[in-house]
């Protein structure tokens, strides 16, 4: 039976995230400042209560079916939200991004995360209302990001050669400072962008790419748009707090690309048997939602504990975020790849 939220359950919903954002905004925009452990541990614990208590009062009203589809939407997505992080790491160091403004960047790039999900959110589920073997493409394009992923396990995407932030570099003015955490400021009475615009181009962009991943995956555990966008929309909300909190500890994660390529393919996998149970054959088996919140939480228990062993065993081993694709390499003069 489909799940039946009413207006006022959208409305209910729509309001609570909205004020949470607003309330990330104001500490990061209005009030920057470098955030330190103690700060950023309390409101990561606030972020993941505030997700837990909503599963626990969506799953007593709409069902516990429908509940441990959002925990597990939740927890794929969080888990997701990681590798972000990996990604938002490498954009402020290669930018510098001083401190006290990384609050301000990860604010903004989280509302163009959250806007470009509800547009990837709505597409998707038109398209698998409207067409069944739609199950069968995302199952196969996630299935064919888990193997890029692994094959490239050990790499950092290259941010500076990302195809919009090259082109804002070469058709915009831009400052070499940043100038009161502005992205767009005159400088002898003409208008320029500063480092600041370059960094959320980037982070923009980079968002777009997660979300061709991240809401193919998550409807491989739920088919309910509600769903969907409720596990999103409150894994990304605690994620400005999350990166200060684990940004240190991130380097440890060395076994987490390979996790994380572990669940793609797993739940690419079940969105193609899910294809073929519904269009071809009822004989073939379906994978549970209890399953798959199981495997998902086994495999990363089990990345975390062999990452954190292998660094204690080799603490030159450091982690990295994976890449869709192989970096460039360089110029025949220097030899090595970049």
């Amino acid at each position: 039976m489909p799940l039946e939220v009413t207006a006022l359950g959208w409305t209910l919903t729509i309001g609570v995230i909205v004020a949470l954002l607003a309330l990330d905004l104001t500490l990061g925009v209005l009030r920057p400042h470098a955030v330190g452990f103690r700060e950023a541990a309390g409101w990561s614990i606030f972020y993941i209560a505030v997700a837990i208590a909503f599963g626990v009062v969506f799953g007593s009203i709409a069902g516990w079916d429908f509940g441990a589809q959002y925990f597990a939407g939740y927890i794929v997505e969080k888990s997701l939200s990681v590798d972000n992080l990996f990604v938002f790491v490498i954009i402020m160091s290669t930018f510098a991004v001083p401190d006290k403004y990384q609050q301000e960047v990860l604010t903004f790039g989280i509302i163009i995360a959250l806007i470009l999900r509800v547009i990837f959110i709505a597409l998707g589920a038109t398209l698998l209302s409207l067409f069944s073997f739609m199950f069968l493409i995302f199952g196969l394009i996630l299935i064919f990001t888990a193997v890029q992923l692994f094959r490239h396990r050990d790499e950092d995407p290259d941010v500076e050669d990302n195809a919009l932030v090259k082109a804002s570099k070469r058709f915009l003015p831009v400052t070499d400072d940043y100038i009161g955490g502005k992205m767009i400021t005159k400088v002898d009475g003409r208008r320029v962008v500063t480092p600041m615009f370059i960094v959320l181009i980037a982070i923009g962009s980079s968002d777009l790419l997660f979300a061709l991943d991240s809401i193919p995956a998550v409807f491989g555990v739920t088919d309910e748009a509600f769903i969907v966008f409720v596990a999103n929309a409150f894994a990304l909300l605690g994620l400005r707090a999350l990166f200060f909190l684990v940004k240190g500890l991130l380097d440890r994660l060395v076994y987490l690309s390979t996790g994380l390529s572990l669940i793609l393919a797993f739940i690419g996998a079940k969105l193609v048997l899910h294809w073929l149970h519904k269009d071809i054959s009822d004989a073939v088996p379906e994978v549970s939602t209890s399953i798959s919140l199981v495997v998902i939480l086994v495999i990363l228990a089990v990345t975390t504990v062999a990452s954190l062993l292998k660094t204690r065993k080799d603490p030159d081993a450091k982690a990295h975020a994976g890449s869709i694709r192989a970096r460039s390499a360089a110029p025949a003069d220097e030899g090595q790849p970049r």
